[in-house]
């Protein structure tokens, strides 16, 4: 039994109990009318013995009629029977319900009263409807099935120890068996179905997002983590669902051991049988009490318990126990948006834990990436070290490898081999939620959606506040751009603006979130070299890391340190170490001032 199943029996034990003691008159009839259940099957495998024994076979067939009409009789009864269980059962599981329902509407009430987290209890309408009918149809159910395999079990046996105590002796061991069988397996049958729940609840989750998010992810890139997550969704589906197929197989067996082997037992027995003095007429009702009563009785217990007791345990937990996180309204966030806002940010950087001024902010160790099996290598056993608030520029001829490692560092990319941390944490495979806590990527191609200017620039720091948009506004000079499209409130038409001010959009969005590391790549190759120089100097002055793909060599020259991509070796320092040791660096700083 896990954790959570163990919690939940403790805390319903309690309120269980005083639900029984409250109903002991009820629950006394109940087990009255089911003695007479036992007694009726007692009766049919006992009366079709006699029958055969002292009727028909005895030269009696007026006592052998008349003992059938005792086993058909017994047979009728049975409807009486089910009719006065029904009507005592209605008086255990409609108080159950009433008082589920109470419950469920003063946890509601006393939630909107209070003005509790989430705003109004939606959840109570499924517990009202929903979950309280499930939980009265669970309880009834049990209560039959528990009830008819006692009572009947017990009746049935002990027909078979009145025929022929030799009889339990053959029956008994397979049928215990296949009961212990089967008992072995709700726990782990009942974990399986939770975790194949879970893992289908999560790729459909994931699945909707993706759908919902296909623009942002094409936009920034996001588009190959997505599909790794996926992609191990899927494997941990199709994993949970295999295991849950083992152990339905194994239930199966259980019910096939239970269920048939008995007969066969007492079919491959009966020379043994009759060689100790057991009867025909025994041995006819010792297969009316398998075939009549005891074996569908197990199979009824055995089908239905294990879904029945779950889904009960889970239903009652919900409405009687204390409220949890699961039973609020949840904010509106999605995931997969490549840099969600500081709400999401700062629950997944808790989540990560990690003191940003104790280790580096980012970290590559002997990093290889190839673009196939035969191709060359992009990046070859590449190692860097960047310090928490440093800031490095990346710079390289065309198609070295620079775009591909802002991608590696962000998250987005998988190297082929090595490792990359940010932050202390490697980055690869982990959720895209996590990831944006830590990092913002700002493309070459920036991305900016139809919607207000503030919308736009508030769109990784939602609860930013309007003189904190106005200040950032000012430091990246995009006042002139922002009063022609009418304010903070002016609409914003993505088609209608130049490249570099998309840029500029983008940047003041990175530069009001509050991820601590900044990857530009060549996000400022669309403007002019004042308006690089005043948006390089505002993200430099911002808390946190910036790594850049330079443009420019102003750039590299105001960049704390510098790293050389040349295919070959990669080299690491400040413009005068650089100049110095690297004669790439050299050679492109030539360019530049050329």
């Amino acid at each position: 039994m896990t954790s959570a199943e163990a919690g939940a029996l403790r805390r319903l034990a309690p309120p269980a109990r005083r639900f029984l003691a409250h109903r002991k008159g009820v629950l006394v009839r109940l087990a009255l009318w089911s003695l007479a259940e036992s007694g009726q099957a007692f009766l049919v495998g006992h009366a079709v013995a006699r029958s055969v024994d002292e009727g028909f076979l005895a030269g009696d067939p007026r006592r052998g009629l008349l003992w059938l009409g005792v086993a058909l009789v017994a047979v009728l009864s049975g409807a009486r029977v089910v009719r006065g269980v029904f009507a005592q059962l209605a008086g255990v599981t409609e108080p159950l319900r009433d008082g589920l329902v109470r419950r469920a509407v003063d946890r509601s009430m006393a939630r909107a009263a209070s003005g509790g987290p989430g705003g109004t209890d939606r959840a109570a309408v499924s517990r009202l409807t929903n979950q309280v009918e499930i939980a009265r149809d669970s309880f009834a159910g049990l209560v039959l099935t528990l009830r008819s395999f006692v009572f009947t079990a017990a009746g049935a046996l002990l027909g078979l120890l009145s025929l022929h105590p030799a009889l339990l002796v053959v029956v008994l061991p397979p049928l215990a068996a296949g009961l212990a069988l089967f008992l072995v397996t709700l726990r782990p049958m009942a974990a399986a179905q939770r975790r194949a729940l879970a893992a289908d609840e999560a790729l459909g989750d994931h699945a909707a997002s993706a759908r919902a998010a296909l623009r942002d992810l094409a936009a920034c890139g996001t588009g190959p983590g997505v599909e790794r997550r996926g992609a191990d969704l899927v494997a941990d589906a199709a994993a949970a669902a295999r295991t849950l197929a083992g152990w339905a197989a194994v239930r199966t067996a259980a019910l096939g051991v239970a269920g048939h082997l008995p007969v066969l037992a007492l079919l491959i027995a009966v020379e043994w049988l009759r060689g100790h003095g057991v009867s025909v007429g025994a041995l006819l009702g010792a297969f009316t009490y398998l075939v009549q009563s005891l074996l569908p009785a197990l199979h009824t217990l055995m089908t239905a318990l294990g879904a029945a007791g779950s889904r009960l345990l889970v239903v009652l937990d919900r409405i009687l126990g204390p409220e949890t996180e699961t039973d609020r309204v949840p904010e509106p966030v999605s995931v997969l948006k490549s840099q969600p806002g500081p709400s999401t940010a700062s629950a997944s950087a808790a989540a990560f834990a990690v003191d940003m001024a104790a280790v580096p902010a980012v970290e590559l160790r002997a990093v290889t990436l190839s673009y196939g099996v035969r191709a060359e290598p992009v990046l070859d056993a590449l190692d860097l070290c960047v310090a928490p608030g440093e800031h490095l520029a990346v710079v390289g001829p065309s198609g070295i490898g620079k775009s591909t490692l802002t991608r590696l560092v962000a998250g987005t990319l998988a190297p082929s081999s090595g490792e990359v941390r940010v932050a202390g944490r490697p980055v690869t495979g982990r959720p895209a939620a996590e990831l944006a806590a830590l990092r913002v990527l700002v493309p070459q191609d920036a991305y900016v959606f139809s919607g207000t200017v503030g919308d736009n620039l508030a769109y990784l720091s939602t609860d930013a506040c309007r003189a904190e948009l106005d200040a950032a506004v000012g430091a990246f000079g995009l006042g002139p751009l922002v009063e022609r499209l009418g304010g903070l409130d002016g609409t914003v038409r993505p088609a209608e603006l130049s490249p570099g001010e998309r840029q500029l959009v983008a940047l003041v969005r990175a530069y009001l979130s509050s991820a601590p590391l900044l990857l530009l790549d060549e996000a400022t190759c669309h403007l002019d070299p004042a308006s690089e120089a005043r948006a390089e100097e505002a993200l430099a002055g911002r808390a946190g890391t910036l790594v850049v793909v330079a443009h420019r060599l102003s750039s590299a020259v105001r960049a704390d340190r510098t790293l050389v991509l040349d295919g070959v070796r990669a080299r690491c320092g400040t413009h005068a170490e650089l100049l110095d040791r690297s004669p790439l660096y050299r050679d492109l700083t030539g360019h530049w001032n050329s």
